[in-house]
């Protein structure tokens, strides 16, 4: 028996990663919204089955590799802050290929651990190991080491997220078309955040394809943040994929909202969030604030993974703290 999307049987754990045809869920925030005037809705990407967005994009990088022949005989290295990672040690498994994550010290255990569940090598990278001129980016500098330095540049390849357009591909030909039909071509506003830049240049260039009046808005986090996969351009190099001309507007927004935010998510709409969720939804009410019309936000994935962080940012009586992050 063979994959049946109606059957909801597979053949692989990999054709669960969202498409077209099984695209991940599009859900409505309520209680969260004030504006009434505007229907907000998250694109849940923690459906996917290693939990993340960037499930698609390990996919398509994988393939890409792949068809060019780049695969064969080597062992993949890959700087991620988790989820990337993830997804890639997981479907690499599937190919029986071995995988290096260089990853940020500060990434959480849980993430670690579940790369390592995975089999892959994991090295934690200290911020101090980049230029000074991109300080966060110590984890990409160390992945690249492996692919140039004459000992090992023959063992390794790099998919290389950052700069590799298949990222992009990725959500122009699975996130962006499931948006659009999703909405039914009503979407108004999109918003994603700011890290490898994938999502927003491939869903935003499918988006203003269909209907260019479409408002695409990126979001930073603040300098020295706490939220993996987010990245602010003043600590970190710009990612070389990202395409700025579909992008209107940047909302910057700091740890302390972006952490309330998905605290009031999971206890007002039972949506458990990871922060970068939160960032981006805190962002989304800022700009509909006095607007109208239909905003999608994604959420990269939930909170599972970041559960010693928000036990730092919640005190006893369940409500946020400030300022721990």
């Amino acid at each position: 028996m063979s994959t049946n999307q109606k059957l909801r049987r597979y053949d692989s754990i990999a054709d669960l990663i969202g498409n077209r045809e099984n695209p991940t869920p599009l859900v409505k925030v309520n209680r969260v919204n004030p504006n009434k005037d505007v229907g907000l809705f998250l694109k849940l990407e923690w459906f996917n089955p290693f939990g993340s967005i960037k499930d698609r994009t390990a996919k398509f990088l994988l393939e890409g590799l792949k068809k060019a022949g780049r695969l064969d005989g080597k062992q993949l290295v890959e700087p991620s802050s988790g989820n990337t990672g993830i997804a890639l040690v997981g479907l690499a498994n599937l190919l029986g290929i071995k995988t290096t994550i260089t990853i940020p010290d500060a990434v959480p255990l849980e993430k670690q651990t579940i790369l390592r569940l995975l089999g892959a090598e994991v090295w934690p990278t200290p911020d101090s190991l980049c230029p000074i001129n991109h300080p966060k980016d110590g984890a990409i500098a160390l992945a690249h080491s492996f692919v140039n330095s004459e000992r090992t540049k023959d063992k390794y390849v790099m998919p290389n997220q950052y700069e590799n357009p298949d990222n992009v591909k990725a959500h122009y030909e699975t996130t962006g078309p499931e948006i659009w039909a999703q909405t039914e071509g009503k979407i108004d506003y999109f918003i994603a955040g700011y890290g490898t830049c994938g999502t927003i240049s491939g869903v935003g260039r499918f988006l203003k394809d269909q209907n260019p009046a479409i408002k695409v808005i990126g979001v930073f986090p603040q300098k020295n943040h706490r939220i993996p996969g987010m990245k602010n351009f003043e600590e970190s190099k710009k990612p070389g994929i990202l395409d700025e001309t579909v992008v209107d507007e940047s909302i910057t927004v700091a740890d302390d909202p972006a952490y309330t935010m998905s605290i009031r998510l999971a206890r007002e709409e039972g949506l458990i969030v990871g922060p970068s969720t939160g960032a981006i939804v805190q962002a989304t009410l800022e700009y509909t604030k006095d607007r109208k019309g239909i905003a999608v936000a994604i959420s990269p994935d939930n909170g599972f993974k970041y559960v010693s962080f928000f036990e730092d940012y919640v005190k006893q009586d369940g409500q946020p703290q400030s300022g721990l992050c």
